[in-house]
């Protein structure tokens, strides 16, 4: 009689699939315990509000129009017990709204030590829902261990601002410096030609030269003191300060720090931009005088604003305006949430329009551009979608500038904040060399090609002069067709729109004066104005339209051409051996990122419609 063997490497094979059946089997629950709890929690009330409760608005992080990542990032970060990184602005203001209406809710508390804020438009739109809140009869307060440009942009909404003894409100105005890396290229052998339409396309002046043109700092100084005009007759309007007030504290401050022995909070009271000075427990003293002790947390009665925020349930049936939210730099093809595919967002308008509870589309814009192909594929399908009957309002944010610009010129109207950066009508591309660097490490590039064209552009050679005209054409024939889009969508001639484009920026109350957008408002007034379009009432629904990114998208592309190893490893060890710290050289190598990606693309170039702007 013969025994039965199994040899080790079958027993190896069934141990691994009954430990792969087990883990996909925990995996499976895990998944469906999730689903219990997230459908338990959209139809569930949860812990009951009592009445006299105080929103605490805890934000952390950057305020931001669109959570980055996937939506299992978000939920397995939470599940490990990690907070937020960011808040998204329509979070903010359902809470808000929701908040004012809500008989629960007796004041609102601002703690702004962790929030990094965001663009003046941005937190306009917050400005204007605590305004809402404060018209409903409630009472807002703001307290920070010190407030920052953006913090304090924030606070002045509410009734009362209170600072820590040892705080400081940092008011310090807009601008700055940038770095140049003319003569840094040129010791490492590296030549950036650049192709360009625009007096004001200050892009690539970076790379090409020492220091801003006259050009340059012309629109840079028109750009941030209109920008700051606006920042502070709005602080000086809420906290009904004299007109110049912000300014005159600022020209006066060694004086007034002198005069108070060098106590910055108290300059900050006596200049009227607090109403006190307390430390956070006295907060929690004059919250509890105002309100209801919780005997739980022995502080007074408040939900935060996750918690809140987690309450409110979202409306499923009815006709809806549908927003397709446009942030971060343009590419080509598909990008996930936080930033932008020309095919994937061009994909998201499509199926608005196909949807036929969607009446209206949004389009909120937050973007300093990119690719110009990428671009007009989102234009294009936001024409389609106006000529399919739906209307098309574009609602501009922080900004929606060159690239941002061109996808908003298909639309019924426009409307950008005040403080918007927007225009930027210009087009670039740069094509980076390293013959010269290669050259002094001893590397050199030999063959044939059957056309000129086959190696009119290569990395490791000097570039060819006809590639370079055929290249400059072709920028010249992108802006032609970027300036007629503008005028027809403007309803004005090319020519008028080239005397307000040529690269250069505006804010968004400059560019209305020169009929570049239709209407100055908010976030709100472009939802409002698209439900009034499509005819649908009071209580109208929005629906937000998003993709989520697959493995495939979030994989990282790695540079491995000679001219990005010749930029990182020079810089790298150069920065590390001057002892510049560590910040400067994370923005150096940010600036030098750019060649690389450039030097690294598939196609022989590409077509830029990019602002080197950002709020600041």
């Amino acid at each position: 009689m013969s025994s039965f063997k199994v040899s080790p490497g079958r027993w190896f094979g069934i141990l691994w699939r009954s430990l792969d059946a087990t883990r996909r089997a925990l995996l499976n629950l895990l998944f469906l315990l999730i689903i219990v709890l997230l459908v338990v929690s959209l139809f569930s009330s949860g812990k009951r509000i009592e009445d006299k409760t105080v929103l605490l608005l805890d934000f952390k992080g950057s305020l931001v129009e669109q959570q980055s990542g996937s939506v299992r990032q978000t939920l397995t970060s939470q599940l490990q017990g990690e907070d937020k990184e960011n808040v998204q602005l329509r979070d903010v203001l359902k809470v808000l709204d929701a908040a004012a209406k809500d008989p629960k809710i007796s004041s609102t508390v601002l703690l702004l030590d962790e929030f990094q804020g965001a663009g003046m438009p941005m937190l306009r739109d917050v400005g204007s829902a605590l305004d809402r809140f404060r018209a409903s009869g409630k009472k807002v307060v703001a307290w920070g261990s010190g407030y920052d440009q953006r913090q304090y942009f924030l606070a002045v909404h509410a009734d009362e601002i209170y600072l820590h003894p040892m705080g400081v409100v940092e008011l310090e105005g807009f601008g700055g410096y940038r770095n140049y890396y003319r003569d840094a290229l040129d010791k490492l052998g590296i030549t950036v030609n650049v192709m360009r339409v625009g007096t004001y396309k200050s892009f690539a002046e970076p790379f090409i030269a020492n220091a801003p043109s006259p050009a340059a700092l012309e629109a840079e100084t028109f750009l941030y003191n209109g920008m700051w005009k606006n920042y502070t007759d709005t602080v000086e309007k809420a906290r009904k300060l004299p007109a110049g007030g912000v300014m005159q504290v600022i020209d006066n401050l060694p004086q007034l720090v002198g005069a108070a022995h060098g106590d910055l909070a108290q300059v900050a009271l006596s200049a009227k931009l607090v109403d006190g000075l307390k430390t956070r427990d006295e907060l929690r003293q004059l919250m509890l005088a105002r309100g209801v002790k919780d005997e739980k947390t022995h502080s007074f009665r408040q939900i935060t604003f996750d918690d809140y925020l987690s309450k409110q349930k979202p409306q499923f049936i009815g006709d809806a305006v549908a927003v397709v939210i446009a942030a971060g730099d343009i590419s080509d093809g598909n990008a996930g949430p936080g930033s932008i595919g020309g095919l994937s967002t061009a994909n998201l308008i499509r199926s608005a329009r196909e949807d036929e509870h969607v009446k209206a589309v949004v389009l909120r814009v937050d973007s300093p551009g990119g690719s110009a192909f990428g671009a007009e594929l989102i234009r294009r399908e936001l024409e389609l979608t106006r000529a399919a009957g739906k209307p098309v309002v574009v609602s501009m944010g922080d900004v929606a500038a060159s690239g941002g610009y061109w996808i908003s010129m298909s639309a019924d109207e426009v409307i950008a904040d005040p403080a918007t950066i927007t225009g930027s009508i210009g087009v670039f591309a740069l094509l980076p060399t390293a013959d010269r660097a290669i050259d002094k490490i001893g590397v050199h590039s030999g063959g044939v090609t059957t056309t000129w064209l086959r190696d009119g552009y290569n990395p490791m050679r000097p570039l060819d002069p006809r590639f370079r005209d055929l290249v400059q054409a072709e920028i010249e024939h992108i802006y032609g067709d970027f300036t007629s889009k503008a005028a027809a969508a403007r309803k004005t001639t090319p020519e008028k729109i080239d005397a307000v484009a040529q690269g250069r920026v505006w804010t968004g109350e400059q560019a209305k004066e020169r009929g570049l957008i239709d209407t100055i408002g908010s976030y709100g007034d472009a939802l409002d104005s698209a439900a009034k379009r499509a005819k649908l009432g009071d209580g109208y629904r929005v629906t937000y339209i998003e993709r989520e990114p697959n493995g495939f998208d979030r994989v990282l592309r790695l540079f491995e051409t000679k001219v990005a190893q010749v930029l990182n490893d020079q810089f790298d060890w150069k920065l590390a051996q001057s002892g510049v710290p560590p910040s400067v050289a994370r923005g150096v190598a940010h600036d030098l990122g750019w060649l690389s990606e450039i030097a690294e693309t598939r196609k022989p170039f590409t077509a830029v419609t990019h602002c080197f702007c950002a709020q600041p």
